[in-house]
């Protein structure tokens, strides 16, 4: 005997917008499960489900859940933002969220590879995206966990839930590891403003530092030749991008040449300790734009201009601690979308 009716069917045609035979022996093929129906028609390429699975989702949100010693980060696309701030979209997203911290999912394979409410997580997906009526794709995650008192996390979401951060830090005791926690999270909040992609210039590829070396020398010139225009103050054309390119041998030559000018300009020699140094740094500020661009620890500290992220967090922990691990996620980094004007969509729905 059937173990569903007549409203059953009903039910399922109206979540999935699948045919009403199709529901019927989605049902028969389940014993009447209502969410291996819906997987069911979507396996089939029956319904809604199955029809929205096929859209690119480059909208959504970004979550975090932290704890003392743990925390994880989610991005859960959809296809438009107006779904991205639908409430029920974004108990998708807490729920899922949820799910991977009580579960210790470090990514999203291991998410989607997970079983949920005793069931296939892709089986739960595909009921969600019958119910909101468009394509969800948990895109990527992450975590950062430790046993260790001694490590600090803590992350940041942005307003808008499209940019999210976490972070963690060694420190060498648990007070040094308490204070540094709450500081994190505002590091957090300038790493979801300043958008660095790395934590150190030490993770930067070296193919990847001479590939944007000529094209960043070059801009500044072309940056010189605007305050030219303005009767500006010119900056100093480098010759590196990175501290990755500033050897030993280059810091030397830089330091000659500075004393060099010095010598030039008639400065005595018995103070060229006091000015060389600064003129150094200088140099150094001058040839590592790309870090202090796209490098989280090299970045200046928007809340303290005076110094580096790292500088920043060696001060107020009197040097007893390190950031060692960061993750943003900014939903949609990456995700290449089709434009499609409004006549030639219409066109290939009347194909």
């Amino acid at each position: 005997m059937a173990n569903f009716g007549p409203k059953d069917i009903k039910k399922l045609r109206e979540t999935t917008s699948a045919g009403m035979m199709d529901c019927k022996k989605a049902l028969a093929e389940t014993n009447g499960d209502f969410d291996e129906a819906v997987a069911w028609l979507r396996e089939k390429g029956l319904g809604a489900a199955a029809k929205k699975a096929n859209k690119v989702a480059a909208e959504g949100v970004v979550s975090v859940e932290v704890d003392d010693n743990k925390a994880v980060i989610v991005e859960v696309n959809s296809q438009t933002d107006f779904v991205a701030q639908n409430d029920v979209f974004k108990g998708v997203v807490a729920e899922i969220t949820k799910h991977a911290f009580e579960n210790n999912l470090a990514d999203a394979d291991a998410i989607n590879n997970s079983t949920i409410n005793g069931q296939p997580f892709s089986e739960y997906l595909s009921l969600q995206i019958a119910k909101i009526g468009e394509n969800l794709v948990v895109r990527r995650a992450g975590m950062i966990s430790s046993d260790d008192e001694n490590f600090a996390i803590n992350g940041y979401v942005h307003a808008n839930s499209r940019v999210a951060v976490l972070l963690g830090a060694k420190c060498e005791d648990a007070e040094t590891a308490k204070k540094v926690a709450t500081e994190l999270k505002n590091i957090a909040m300038h790493a979801a403003a300043m958008s660095p992609s790395t934590l150190s210039y030490k993770d930067f590829d070296a193919q990847f530092v001479a590939d944007e070396t000529a094209g960043r020398i070059e801009k500044v010139k072309k940056e010189n030749e605007e305050l030219t225009r303005l009767g500006k103050p010119l900056k100093n054309v480098p010759q590196f991008v990175s501290r990755q390119q500033l050897t030993d041998e280059v810091i030397a030559e830089a330091k000659k040449a500075i004393e060099a000018e010095l010598k030039a300009e008639g400065k005595p020699e018995k103070i060229w300790d006091r000015i060389v140094p600064g003129k150094l740094e200088r140099f150094i500020s001058d040839n590592t734009l790309l870090d202090q661009e796209l490098a989280l620890l090299d970045q200046k500290y928007v809340m303290d201009d005076s110094v580096t992220v790292g500088e920043y967090i060696a001060k107020i922990s009197d040097g007893k601690a390190e950031i060692t691990e960061f993750i943003r996620l900014e939903v949609g980094e990456g995700i290449e979308v089709e434009e499609e004007d409004f006549a030639a969509e219409v066109a290939k729905q009347m194909a």
